[in-house]
């Protein structure tokens, strides 16, 4: 072994709390790389192969009654390359111990055979007897969110009719990865289900015998959708089509879609500034670390050692150290990013997982971080080969701030010799103090901007569910019925407060830009449910045009003034050119308010309302719930309290619980990155700091002169990182929101506090550790020149 290599292993050993400090912070922003990179390949690839195995529509088309014959003509579209005809129904099942109605959509499969498109994959049980019209297969996950199993039986009203079913089996399906219940955004397995039944059993339980409601088409390759969407229309058009939608539009596709692109956003954007910011802290420290050595690398030179031999020793130094923390967040990016895929393989609920890793991430993470911690190094070392040996082997001369004047001199004097020794060190090395500043407001910044998103997403909460909407019922009705109904509500013992509302399913266009959601039509008055300008005050509901929400403006890219061409797919299909005349803060969905009964009127349905929110007294709650399960108008009925917990459950679950993950990190590189700064700090004083106690200074005073500088570092770097703290909150809040939710960036005192916690807990963690190998070292040892 040459000298060089057993100098390099005898100081990695030195210095192995450093160098494995170093090590974690480049590992933690590796790692985010990999795993965050191997998690959106996995979930992309195993939902496109889940498509396809199991043969997904491109093309949904509602209709209200078609002949089967029709189908023949839709397969002769061209482009279109399989059909398949199907019977749907709104469904609501009695759960045992449940006094609200669950609903339900019931779903025809062929009596023989599996299906052309939308095939099932059987978790459990066995398959239909179409035999037998009392059999049904249950979505998986619904029935264990209620412990059903094959063998039981439940109850559900369907057309009007209350059955008793036998479950004989359990099943998923691409096309209900996620479940919403008609009017929700919130996916809630307790909340909805699918119900399969054979074609035969369900088109006579909704009077569709030889007919279909529902047409599915799935094109060949370089079909073109617009085309295809635009006959299906035509040729549905008299049987009363409403309106044909691709895939990218159907809610459970678009739901995944949302949340695989938000991860992606998240992948693009919060990775790379982890990184950033752990190469930024390599190279100040290698840089500093290698200014340490400034003696030995005169002692190298003067035994004859060349630049490049002494470059190469520490240039192995560096690489060791970055190399070694590099491949330590590749192996911790891939096992989380396989367990992340496991968690999120359950909550996309796919049959099954294809783990798909980049190769890019791996070589981005280990040359950047090889890159830093090189570039550190040379800088300083440049510096160094420039000098003699002899002027090498000496400590560098100090600047001479001897000329400090009359207000040097009156500030000395109000301050003691260990004080004016920190601040003498802080002046005197403007830069490199500089760096620890940047470096730890680097970290502020990271653990103030995911605390920011850790509350953003609690005022998504807030504000969606106890501000905008303060009922505690909703109500939805199989079709719009007459606002007569209303009054009905209103008689009940137990309804404080009723409001109708109207909501009607459209797609919207701005030129080139389009969206498929719906309007919902308000009383001008509103309170249970009200549309919120930014400033949290409700907006008057007119009836000249359309309130949107920021979402919706957004990806229409309007401004009030602006018109907006309204699709409407009920009813008389209209087509509409509205105005709009203000902007809503919302923060669930993309939502588009208007006057109700201007909404009617310009239908040409007056009087008509599609739902109500009702504000209940809790003690008639059971009572009022069992009587609108028994309404025959009553699609559904959704409890305000089991929408927020599903909500929350979504946001801790899917996309939104990355940042637990990124907020983890976030500390491991905050305490990284202060460590780091006290750390080499001391080894650059040691000598000093032991002279210091030689010559009389205590314990305390001496580690004061140390842990001043820390501390001055800190307080200065706190307000720097606040700053950076909010433009890396907003990057990371815009990642993380979706069409279904947004994340707000929130600049709270409280939350930039407790980011300061962090930042001082760290230093004070830190500072500790460091006066522990203070009082400890060996003084006579650490005034030697080390050989």
């Amino acid at each position: 072994m040459s000298p060089l290599t057993h100098k390099l292993l005898r100081d990695l050993w030195r210095m192995k709390g450093q160098a494995l400090a170093i090590a974690m912070v480049i590992a933690t922003g590796v790692m985010l790389l990999v795993m965050m990179t191997g998690l959106v390949n996995s979930l992309e690839e195993t939902r496109t192969t889940y498509y396809e195995r199991y043969r997904l529509a491109d093309v949904f088309a509602p209709v209200a009654r078609a002949p089967n014959l029709a189908l023949a003509d839709l397969a002769e579209i061209p482009g279109v390359s399989a059909v398949e005809g199907r019977v749907n129904g709104a469904t609501l099942i009695d759960i045992e111990g449940r006094s609200v109605p669950v609903q339900a959509q019931a779903v025809s499969l062929p009596d023989f055979g599996s299906p052309a498109l939308n095939d099932i994959y059987l978790n459990d049980g066995r398959m239909l007897d179409s035999d037998r019209s009392d059999e049904i297969l249950l979505l998986e996950s619904f029935a264990r969110a209620h412990g059903l199993d094959p063998g039981d039986t439940l109850e559900a009203t369907m057309n009007g009719a209350r059955r008793e079913f036998r479950i004989v089996g359990l099943a998923q399906s691409p096309e209900f990865i996620f479940t919403t219940a008609p009017g929700e955004l919130v996916p809630d397995d307790a909340r909805f289900g699918v119900i399969w039944m054979s074609y035969s059993a369900l088109a006579a339980a909704y009077d569709m015998d030889g007919a279909f409601n529902e047409a599915l088409l799935g094109l060949g390759r370089g079909a073109d959708e617009e085309a295809v969407l635009a006959e299906v229309d035509r040729q549905l058009a008299p049987y009363g089509a409403l309106g044909a939608y691709g895939l990218e539009d159907q809610l459970s596709n678009l739901f995944i879609t949302q949340e695989i692109e938000s991860l992606a956003a998240t992948n693009q954007s919060v990775p790379p500034i982890f990184l950033a910011v752990a190469a930024f802290l390599l190279n100040i420290v290698i840089g500093r670390m290698v200014e340490a050595e400034r003696e030995e690398i005169g002692l190298m030179k003067a035994f004859g050692y060349t630049d490049w031999e002494v470059g190469a020793h520490y240039f192995r130094m560096v690489l060791a150290i970055a190399a070694g923390g590099a491949l330590l967040g590749c192996l911790f990016g891939v096992a989380s990013g396989r367990a992340m895929v496991g968690v999120y393989t359950q909550f996309y609920k796919f049959p099954f997982l294809i783990f798909d890793l980049d190769a890019t991430s791996f070589v981005i993470g280990v040359a950047v971080s090889i890159a830093a911690a090189s570039a550190g190094g040379v800088l300083v070392l440049r510096r160094v080969f420039a000098l003699t040996p002899s002027e090498a082997m000496r400590p560098p001369a100090p600047a001479d701030y001897s000329r400090s004047g009359r207000f040097g001199r009156s500030i000395a004097r109000l301050l003691d010799q260990p004080t004016r020794m920190v601040l003498r060190r802080i002046t005197r090395q403007p830069l490199r103090m500089a760096g620890a500043v940047v470096g730890i407001a680097l970290g502020m910044a990271l653990s103030a901007s995911t605390i920011t998103i850790y509350a953003g997403f609690t005022r998504t909460i807030d504000l969606t569910f106890s501000v905008v909407d303060r009922s505690d019922v909703t109500v939805s009705f199989t079709h719009a019925v007459s606002d007569k109904t209303i009054l009905e509500l209103q008689r009940r013992p137990g309804v404080i407060r009723v409001e109708p509302v109207r909501d009607v399913p459209v797609v919207m266009r701005n030129g080139l830009e389009e969206h498929r959601g719906a309007i919902t039509g308000m009383v001008q008055e509103a309170s249970l449910s009200r549309a919120l300008d930014a400033g949290g005050a409700a907006i008057p509901i007119r009836s000249d045009g359309l309130v949107v929400s920021q979402t919706l403006a957004d990806i229409l890219d309007l401004a009030p003034g602006d018109s907006v061409t309204v699709d409407v797919r009920e009813g008389r299909q209209p087509i509409l050119d509205l105005p709009v005349v203000a902007l809503a803060e919302s923060l669930l969905g993309a939502p588009a308010y208007m006057d109700m009964a201007a909404l009617n009127r310009v239908l040409k349905e007056p009087g008509r309302v599609s739902g109500a929110y009702l504000l209940i007294d809790d003690g008639q709650s059971e009572e009022i719930y069992t009587w609108l399960k028994g309404l025959p108008a009553v699609a559904g009925v959704s409890l305000k309290s089991e929408a927020r917990d599903a909500f929350v459950r979504l946001l801790n679950s899917g996309a939104g619980w990355s940042r637990f993950i990124i907020g983890a990190l976030a500390y491991i590189i905050t305490f990284g990155i202060v460590y780091n700064a006290a750390r080499i700090a001391y080894a650059e004083r040691a000598r000093d700091l032991a002279s210091l106690r030689v010559i009389g200074f205590s314990k305390g005073e001496a580690a004061y002169v140390l842990l001043g500088e820390l501390a001055a570092v800190v307080i200065v770097a706190l307000p720097l990182g606040t700053l950076l703290g909010y433009y890396v909150a907003v990057l990371m809040a815009s990642a993380f929101s979706t069409e279904v939710y947004q994340v707000p960036a929130i600049f709270d005192l409280a939350t930039y506090g407790s980011a300061a916690l962090v930042v001082i807990a760290a230093a004070v963690t830190s500072g500790l550790l460091v006066k522990r190998d203070l009082d400890r070292a060996d003084l006579v040892e650490a005034l030697k020149t080390r050989e």
